[in-house]
């Protein structure tokens, strides 16, 4: 069964559906291998065709698993990838590219990122991205774990056609709300963000075990739900266990009430201030 699926606009016009599939940690042991196949489609299955990798996953181990998993689904799946800072060069951002696309066994990246700020210019690496697309290597592209400074470098080198930009984003990470996100907002620009339920870290939280409780679902749709109320964010939620990804799906059927999201707002307090970005 495939659920409904809301969805943001890239500045080209794209559907970026709200809920899609992170793989970090995928594909490092041979004996889960057939699990996270499964589990990624799965997802597919249920409408979650937003799969994101990077070529730091496992040393390119982590591609090699979602080309397996994605092998004659490519035309259901809106592919996600990044690129390392230390291959981001002009030339080393082609070549990583088309090492990725070896991996994946694909001709496309849909959207490719640049992982997170490094040594080279950024100019250099939108000219790669640029090159990439004129040769229809890949769709569009983006960045990963850029705050407000370098948004702003990358506006003034011709970043305009930015896709999106991928952040650490949950309730217990909120300090992009203060700035980052309306700018964004403004800009058209979606969020995607990773590590919506951090790592797992937020499942035992009392606020959001409360509100499972009186919903009757798990924590994990709860801090699902929350990310997902945000206007222009996506979330990108990981999972190797088929199950655990028929339980994030169902988060985009939980309706948080007011009640709820007071009481969240209470325990997880939005930032007064402006504040460096968060990673992991």
């Amino acid at each position: 069964m495939t659920l409904a699926m809301r969805a943001v606009t890239l500045p080209s016009g794209t559907q970026l559906p709200v809920l899609g599939q992170g793989t970090w940690y995928l594909g490092e042991h041979p004996a889960t291998r057939e699990s996270e196949i499964a589990a990624l489609r799965a997802g597919l299955d249920l409408g979650l065709t937003v799969i994101d990798t990077a070529e730091m996953y496992g040393d390119g181990a982590t591609e090699e698993l979602v080309g397996a998993a994605i092998s004659g689904r490519r035309d259901e799946v809106l592919l996600v990838d990044k690129v390392m800072p230390s291959n981001a060069s002009r030339r080393g951002t082609v070549r990583a590219c088309e090492r990725s696309l070896r991996r994946l066994g694909t001709d496309h990246i849909d959207l490719y990122l640049l992982h997170w700020r490094g040594r080279y210019p950024l100019a250099e690496t939108v000219a790669a991205f640029t090159e990439l697309v004129e040769a229809g290597k890949i769709g569009q592209w983006g960045v990963s774990n850029f705050d407000m400074a370098d948004l702003s470098e990358l506006m003034s080198v011709g970043g305009e056609a930015c896709a999106a930009n991928q952040i650490l984003y949950n309730l217990t990470r909120r300090g992009a709300e203060y700035d980052l996100l309306p700018w964004c907002r403004e800009r058209g620009i979606p969020v995607m963000a990773y590590s919506p339920i951090e790592q797992g870290r937020i499942l035992d939280q009392p606020a959001v075990l409360r509100i499972a409780a009186r919903h009757g679902v798990s924590a994990a749709q709860v801090a699902l739900a929350w990310a997902l109320r945000a206007d222009g964010v996506a979330a990108i939620a990981r999972s190797g266990d088929p199950a655990h990804v028929r339980d994030n799906a169902a988060a985009l059927q939980l309706g948080l009430t007011d009640q709820d999201l007071a009481e969240l707002e209470e325990a997880f307090p939005p930032p007064t201030a402006a504040r460096p970005l968060e990673l992991l």
